[in-house]
């Protein structure tokens, strides 16, 4: 399924419990752009050796906050509150499973933090595809359809540098796992009015 391989698609009867709350799926949305930008800046403070990845990193954590700034002003535009920050138990369990796996090498470590961060943008972008296909709110179709697009451009990006930092580890195994992992714990969601619920 996709370009992501993502092993389990969301049922788009999903987006009629986050039209029943827009608050809510905005709010959730706007942290979770937050907590991209916080991932972007930790990778460069414990990477900070890998000249190109910490300018990909800075370049992708600006654009999170930017995200986070357009999902805000549509939440003022429509005179919406931003809710206080949450959990996101979806996230919380695959950071259990990237420790769990962390082997104890610094490269792998690494990988386990790449390939973490990219099945969080690769469930996001897919998403907010089924968000862009299915909200009859023209406006919010039209900007998670623009917002796809860059979250599939993050992806890619940790993707590759796993492959290229990752030595000594399969990474294309490693990642099936991954792929495999996040269907377990995906199947429990799909029923709360946010972006992983």
């Amino acid at each position: 399924m996709s370009t992501f391989r993502l092993k389990l698609p969301t049922d788009p009867r999903w987006v009629n419990i986050v039209a029943s709350n827009i608050e809510e799926i905005l709010s959730d949305h706007a942290w979770c752009e937050q907590k991209a930008a916080s991932n972007a800046i930790t990778i460069i403070t414990i990477n900070s050796e890998y000249p190109d990845l910490v300018t990909d990193m800075l370049a992708l954590a600006k654009e999170e906050i930017e995200h986070f700034e357009m999902v805000h002003n549509i939440i003022k535009k429509r005179g919406l509150t931003l809710g206080r920050e949450r959990k996101d138990e979806y996230v919380g369990e695959l950071a259990q499973y990237m420790k769990r796996s962390n082997i104890g090498s610094r490269v792998s470590g690494f990988v386990e933090r790449m390939l973490f961060s990219a099945m969080i943008e690769a469930r996001s972008c897919e998403r907010f595809k089924v968000l862009s296909e299915n909200i009859e709110d023209s406006e919010l179709a039209l900007f998670y359809r623009e917002l796809m697009e860059s979250e599939a451009g993050h992806y890619a990006t940790f993707i590759s540098y796993a492959r290229k930092y990752g030595k000594g580890i399969d990474v294309e195994k490693r990642w099936a796992e991954w792929l495999e992992f996040e269907a377990s714990v995906i199947a429990k969601y799909g029923k709360r009015e946010t972006i992983h619920g």
